[in-house]
């Protein structure tokens, strides 16, 4: 049986990873292209719901391959991290980003501008800012009463979905995250992060010397206060020695004291018997009348 019109199945859509145009169309365009799209994602590293691309095509209608744009830089707020191919709405739970940001290189037209207004306007776009690094110029978009409307003025403008401050520093675009950190170039952040390193390898260096100077007081007070201990127990050692020497002059004096009170008592019993025995005497020879015996 033949196939007929109602059978034949239905074609499917390809939507291209790539428009075939490049990222930039010069070195100015991409590094700053480079430095919004690093400077979003550093500021939202920390929220796994926030999807942040650059030069991504972005497919807002199913089933239709022609309906496309590729922003500068993208942000999607309630869709997961990850890695994509592109952007195709219907597979993002419907959501579109809400901020998109264009970067101007002498190549673009005002009517190629004017239409990625359109678009934007048309599919959702919450805020759209425009930078012309050439000229130092910056222009932003925010949806108001369901169409896009243009923010008056830049300097000084916060971002309601970002909380990033807009301004201008002579022709570079200046963009400050809540944190109050700026938004800066892979060079700039790596020479930040070089001299964050040198400064912590200098802390350290400090630190380490510091430690080493107390430990070598310390060391030093140590060896004072075993000095002093050791002082200490050989004047200990010399008091000891001079009481047990005063002792012993005591102990001698007393021995001495002892010997000559003995000595004067034999003195005395000694005179005492020279005294008895001239008594003695004395009555013998008036009892014999003096004769001898």
């Amino acid at each position: 049986m033949p196939l007929t019109e109602l059978d034949t199945p239905a074609q499917t859509v390809i939507y291209p990873d790539s428009d075939g145009k490049p990222m930039a169309d010069n070195t100015l365009q991409f590094r700053w292209i480079v430095t919004i799209v690093g400077g979003l994602e550093s500021l939202f590293a920390d929220d796994p719901n926030v999807f942040i691309a650059g030069d991504l095509l972005w497919y807002p209608v199913e089933g239709n391959n022609k309906i496309r744009n590729a922003p500068d830089a993208l942000v999607a707020f309630g869709r997961p991290k990850g890695d994509r191919g592109s952007y195709r709405q219907w597979e993002e739970g419907g959501i579109a980003p809400q901020v998109v940001f264009e970067v101007l290189s002498p190549g673009n037209t005002r009517r190629e501008m004017d239409e990625k207004l359109g678009f934007y306007d048309r599919h959702g776009v919450e805020e759209y800012y425009l930078y012309d690094p050439d000229r130092g110029r910056l222009r932003g978009w925010q949806r108001r009463q369901g169409q896009m409307a243009e923010i008056i003025s830049m300097r000084g403008w916060i971002s309601p979905r970002l909380g990033v401050q807009f301004d201008l520093d002579g022709v570079d675009l200046c963009l400050t995250g809540p944190d109050g950190r700026r938004f800066a170039s892979y060079l700039e952040v790596a020479q930040r992060a070089a001299g964050a390193e040198q400064r912590a390898v200098a802390e350290f260096l400090a630190r380490q010397a510091a430690e080493q100077r107390a430990e070598a007081e310390a060391g030093a007070r140590r060896q004072a206060e075993q000095r002093a201990v050791g002082a200490e127990q050989r004047a200990e050692g010399a008091e000891q020695r001079a009481v047990g020497a005063e002792q012993r002059a005591a102990t001698a004096e007393k021995r001495a004291k002892a010997q000559a009170a003995a000595r004067r008592k034999a003195e005395q019993r000694a005179a005492e018997a020279e005294v008895e025995l001239a008594r003695l005497r004395a009555l013998l020879e008036s009892q014999t009348g003096g004769r001898p015996n």
